[in-house]
């Protein structure tokens, strides 16, 4: 048994690491990460340095990690702030820390990848390298942000600290139109959906459904700036770019849509990028240089629960945060993540922290009320 630590995803052949890929998670294909270290999108500048791992047996992958050195918490979407703060007052070391995650994509899906055979026992290599890693290099500890439900349940036997907090999305209930999705909800939610859609037709606004196969290099260039447009109005930092945008249209085409809204002039003005699996739909992005009426609504929600009923998917995650999408359909979602700590002096202010965070978090979903008239008068 061969294990390495790999300082470029390309350094891993694509083929052994995509075999190891689930659900064709678009996130977690080789093609995905490669993208980003390709364009500089994670990087000394971002504080993101990938250190995948790899384990290989007679020259075969048999697992691996993506795992990258954190120097900042940006582009987790797991909020440490409070840790990192608490280190820092007591003269302590929090950065680096290792983080397994997709940068800037709070999405769910494999982070131990492995396959079902000897599926604990790779696990627990893959573990037990992270701790030696962390160890060797003085690191804070490592986190493990969105995993899925089997990998998680296996850190949580190990000890591990686990998070909890919301998100919101939408199920496919084997729904044959949008319509036939609009008469499973409460009347008053139904009849505003409607509302919004007409308001964008009145709007005289066209919207393209597009891929990576027929988005053309202008629609990439005007989506960049939508992209960037949106960082600049909220005093955020734009990590992508647009030689990300085209380098996964180019290797990833099928799994893209990108929804562009143009005016009757031909001006295009705004748009979402989203990604697909087999199952689920992502959604990342939305920018725009003209505010149109109930049109974030109609290119970020509305299109892509459209899609999901027409390619069969089940679940749509549209991204974190979002109580107004309740009133669109999606509903509360328990998000949880993993953390191990590398012999932290705050063990049991940590503990009461995730103790207090796991009750604030429960209650806020039980307070929230269903869009669905199928559904008692509350979410559990």
């Amino acid at each position: 048994m061969q294990i390495n630590i790999h300082s470029e995803i390309k350094q891993i052949a694509v083929d052994d690491w995509n075999n190891l890929v689930s659900d064709n998670n678009p996130f977690l294909r080789h093609e995905f990460l490669a993208a980003l270290e390709n364009n500089h999108c994670v990087s000394d500048q971002f504080g993101w340095h990938p250190c995948h791992i790899a384990i290989r047996k007679n020259e075969k992958l048999i697992a691996a990690m993506p795992l990258y050195s954190k120097m900042n918490s940006y582009g987790e979407f797991v909020f440490d702030h409070a840790w990192a703060d608490a280190y820092q007052r007591n003269q302590l070391t929090y950065y680096p820390k290792l983080v397994s995650a997709i940068p800037y994509t709070p999405a769910s899906g494999q982070r131990l990848l492995a396959p079902e055979e000897n599926q604990d026992e790779l696990f627990q290599l893959l573990i037990e390298t992270v701790k030696q890693l962390s160890k060797q290099q003085s690191l804070s500890g490592f986190h493990c942000l969105f995993p899925r439900e089997k990998e998680l349940e296996w850190m949580k036997k190990q000890d591990f600290l686990i998070r909890h907090d919301c998100q919101f999305h939408w199920n496919n209930q084997d729904y044959t139109s949008f319509e036939d999705f609009l008469e499973t909800l409460e009347k008053k939610k139904r009849k505003n959906i409607r509302q919004e859609r007409k308001r964008v037709d009145q709007q005289k606004v066209s919207l393209r459904i597009l891929n990576g196969h027929t988005a053309t290099n202008k629609d990439w260039d005007d989506f960049t700036l939508f992209y960037k447009q949106t960082f600049s109005e909220k005093y955020g930092t734009a990590t992508l770019n647009q030689g990300f945008f085209k380098e996964v249209a180019k290797n990833l085409p099928d799994q893209i849509i990108l929804v562009l809204a143009d005016k009757p002039d031909g001006q295009c003005i705004a748009g979402s990028l989203m990604y697909a699996s087999d199952t689920t739909l992502y959604g990342r992005h939305w920018g725009c240089t003209e505010q149109i009426d109930k049109l974030h609504f109609e290119a970020c929600y509305y299109q892509g629960i459209e899609y999901c009923i027409k390619h069969k998917l089940k679940v749509f995650e549209p991204g974190a945060q979002g109580e107004h999408k309740i009133a669109r359909g999606f509903i509360p979602t328990l998000t949880r993540s993993a953390h191990w700590l590398n012999q932290s002096p705050f063990d049991e202010s940590i503990k009461a922290f995730i103790k207090h965070e796991k009750s604030a978090v429960k209650q806020y979903m039980s307070s929230l009320k269903s869009p669905y008239k199928k559904v008692g008068s509350e979410i559990k």
